[in-house]
C-alpha cells in the first residue's frame, strides 16, 4: 500500500471511523474468500477441473488473502493508537 496513513496524526473520531472501515473490509474479505471456495468446490464437483473454476478462484483467494493481511496490520496499528490515546486520556 503506497499511501499508508500516519495514524498518530488523525483525530480520535477519524481513528474510530478508520477502525470501522477496516473491520468492514475484514468481514468482506472473509465473505469473498468463502464464496470463492464455494465456487471452487462447486466447479470441481459439477464440471471437473478447468481454468475458470480452479485456477482463477485460487489466484483471487491468494490475492484477497494477501490484501487482508495488510489490512489486519493496519487495523492493529489503528487499535494500538486508540489504546494509547485512551491511556493518555485517563492520566
Amino acid at each position: 500500500m503506497p499511501n499508508q496513513k500516519d495514524y498518530s496524526k488523525l483525530s480520535m473520531d477519524e481513528l474510530i471511523i478508520e477502525e470501522k472501515k477496516l473491520k468492514k473490509n475484514e468481514m468482506l474479505n472473509s465473505v469473498l474468500i468463502g464464496f470463492l471456495i464455494g465456487v471452487l468446490l462447486f466447479g470441481i464437483m459439477k464440471i471437473g477441473f478447468g481454468f475458470f473454476h480452479i485456477f482463477l478462484p485460487v489466484i483471487l483467494i491468494i490475492w484477497i488473502y494477501k490484501n487482508a493481511q495488510k489490512s489486519k496490520q493496519n487495523l492493529k496499528k489503528v487499535q494500538l493508537e486508540i489504546n494509547i490515546r485512551n491511556i493518555r486520556a485517563r492520566q
